[in-house]
């Protein structure tokens, strides 16, 4: 079958073995899959990674011999392949598994191909009121859902979101949701745009006043994100830190003096829950697609990565014998 396949930091559009499920699997045929930032950042060295590139899919049940009712169900699939009896997944945190793999990133190749393999745990059912164009978007809306699970907004607090990329603008109108003061720091008139389309108004990195947020959600994917949405926090506040860096970005740098005086907390986020975000797609209370900027066939999957990381960029689609659109 054909993909679009990683190795030592080059890309290729090549021929590989269609994938044979083991117990508890399921093969999905691609519809549609994702450029994420986080595909990027693998190609520049951010985790060693040779296979499948890609993460983000809507497709179809072609097989499920554990429980064929799959079959030829639309489907999207959370990423983290849980072993299931480690103590981490007995206590529910399976995203966490230290014995995981996680689809198109470690160990387990992705959605930039024909067909995958992915457990049938993984898998969550398309209500008919999502289009594909909206469901590939299920997973990263989980990931910014994500943010309203490990914090509780209360009414009137003021929440910085900085980053209005193709994660910052799903965050940005999770959070428009939410009875909160936002501002959203965009640094492209695209970006302004979109927000403008989803109702909410953006400012540049100088409208934003330095200790002005109770919560500050950094979505930058540059380490110099980290200091500018440590600026923006009170003391006392919570930084929400979205963004993964390659090595060669080099770490942010940081006052970890400053964040003990200041008793600010950090919070890590990254997966969040497909329910929740499958919801607001059926419901229509987000509709993304509007973010879509191209579309792909596999053929051309490294233009595709190559249209994703120009500046500015928003959602780049892949379509497994698709034609560009």
């Amino acid at each position: 079958m054909e993909c679009l396949w990683l190795q030592d930091g080059a890309l290729s559009v090549r021929q590989i073995e269609r994938p044979v499920p083991k117990a508890g699997e399921a093969l999905v045929e691609v519809g549609l899959a994702g450029v994420c930032a986080t595909d990027l950042e693998l190609i520049r060295g951010y985790m060693p990674f040779t296979g499948v590139l890609g993460h983000e899919l809507v497709g179809r049940v072609v097989t499920a011999d554990a429980d064929p009712a799959w079959v030829g169900r639309r489907v999207v699939a959370e990423i983290n392949a849980a072993c299931g009896s480690c103590p981490t997944c007995r206590a529910g945190r399976q995203n966490h598994c230290p014995n995981r793999t996680v689809l198109g990133i470690s160990g387990l190749d992705g959605a930039f191909a024909e067909l995958l393999r992915i457990p049938i745990a993984n898998l969550h059912a398309v209500p008919d009121a999502i289009s594909d164009e909206a469901a590939v978007f299920c997973e990263p809306l989980a990931a910014a859902c994500r943010v309203t699970e490990q914090i509780r907004f209360e009414p009137g607090q003021r929440v910085a979101l900085l980053g209005a990329g193709r994660l910052g603008q799903l965050i940005a109108r999770v959070l428009a949701r939410e009875p909160v003061e936002l501002e959203v720091v965009a640094r492209h008139a695209k970006q302004v745009a979109l927000l403008a389309r989803a109702g909410i108004e953006a400012c540049g990195q100088d409208g934003l006043t330095d200790g002005w947020a109770d919560v500050a959600v950094e979505a930058t994917g540059k380490p110099a994100g980290f200091a500018q949405a440590r600026r923006a926090l009170r003391p006392g506040g919570s930084l929400v830190l979205k963004s993964t860096y390659a090595p060669e970005a080099g770490p942010p740098e940081v006052d970890f003096s400053g964040l003990v005086v200041d008793e600010i907390t950090l919070v890590g986020s990254c997966c969040g829950p497909f329910d929740a975000a499958l919801d607001l797609l059926a419901s229509g209370e987000i509709d993304p697609t509007d973010l879509i900027e191209a579309c792909y066939p596999l053929a051309d999957a490294i233009e595709a990565l190559d249209h994703a990381g120009r500046p500015g960029a928003m959602k780049i689609l892949i379509q497994p014998g698709g034609s560009s659109r």
